[in-house]
């Protein structure tokens, strides 16, 4: 299975806080699930934790390597400029990532590199594994946080993709 490329900076474990979450499905293709992911526009539609995405620069609604965007959520407004974009390709995991930053003081700038993976596996199934690092005083108030909200809101994230996923597939057949 793949691993995330992490950037200088940002690797686990040397940042404020660090988020895994994984799901292994089966019923479901790398190209059901990458046009859920790939454009931001979509998010609310499946996860609730996410608002008023919007491009810069005449892009999308498609990310695209370079692409700056914003969106909300975690009660954060976040730039986010794509740092890693390949789209499903037979053989190999389609991958995305992007670097967020939220606030503008020492009290409130949050850094993140937030990526993922999508892949097929043996036997029908595909891989969804989304990481984060964060780094900032609000990463460490977040990183003390119980219950997590990284780990549940991204959980949510994963199984919202799923199960819009599996609904498109419903509505075209």
């Amino acid at each position: 299975m793949s691993d995330i490329l992490w950037p200088a900076g940002y690797v686990p474990g040397f940042t404020d806080n660090y988020c895994s979450n994984e799901v292994i499905v089966t019923g479901l293709t790398v190209q059901d699930l990458w046009p859920l992911l790939n454009n931001p526009l979509l998010w609310p539609s499946y996860y609730a934790n996410s608002a008023n995405a919007r491009f810069y620069h005449g892009k999308g609604p498609q990310l695209a390597l370079g692409d700056r965007f914003y969106f909300e959520t975690f009660g954060f407004p976040v730039e986010a400029e794509v740092v890693e974009h390949v789209p499903p390709v037979a053989g190999q995991a389609a991958r995305i990532a992007w670097h967020g930053w939220a606030g503008s003081t020492a009290e409130d700038r949050l850094d993140v590199h937030h990526a993922w993976l999508i892949e097929e596996l043996s036997a029908g199934r595909v891989r969804i594994l989304t990481q984060e690092t964060q780094v900032g005083k609000p990463a460490q108030a977040l990183a003390q946080a119980k219950p997590n909200p990284m780990i549940n809101g991204h959980q949510d994230w994963l199984d919202g993709m799923v199960a819009a996923a599996r609904q498109a597939m419903l509505a075209h057949q």
